[in-house]
């Protein structure tokens, strides 16, 4: 399979649309949780409420596993493509939350890969 056949040209707007949706969401939360536990965001507090039954713990664990285990993909196939921007990626993850950098990475990387193919920019 050649690249130009990996390459969906909507394929990076739906990633773009489910990164405005993981800053978006999470961030609504976090507003909530200040809005509730004080106005600066108590990281330690935080921690404490994700890891306070075992269903948060479930979540927090498996969200912590798969992110280690998605940002070392992103940081290798960044490094593969020769990609720019992987700092911004990293940053937002910590940020603003990792359901947004782990998409805007692969909008990032869709555009990549569509111009290693050759294809014409998709923002126009």
């Amino acid at each position: 399979m050649s690249l130009s056949n990996t390459v969906n040209p909507w394929l990076a707007w739906l990633y773009l649309a489910l990164a405005i949706a993981g800053g978006v969401l999470p961030w609504m939360a976090n507003i909530a949780f200040m809005q509730e536990y004080g106005s600066a965001f108590d990281l330690k507090v935080f921690i404490n409420l994700a890891n306070a039954n075992p269903a948060a713990q479930s979540l927090s664990r498996d969200l912590l596993v798969g992110a280690a285990a998605v940002t070392t993909w992103m940081i290798v196939e960044s490094k593969r493509l020769g990609m720019r921007h992987l700092w911004l990626v990293l940053l937002s993850s910590v940020t603003i939350a990792f359901a947004f950098a782990a998409p805007f990475f692969l909008f990032l990387r869709e555009r990549r890969l569509a111009e290693l193919a050759g294809t014409p920019n998709q923002n126009s």
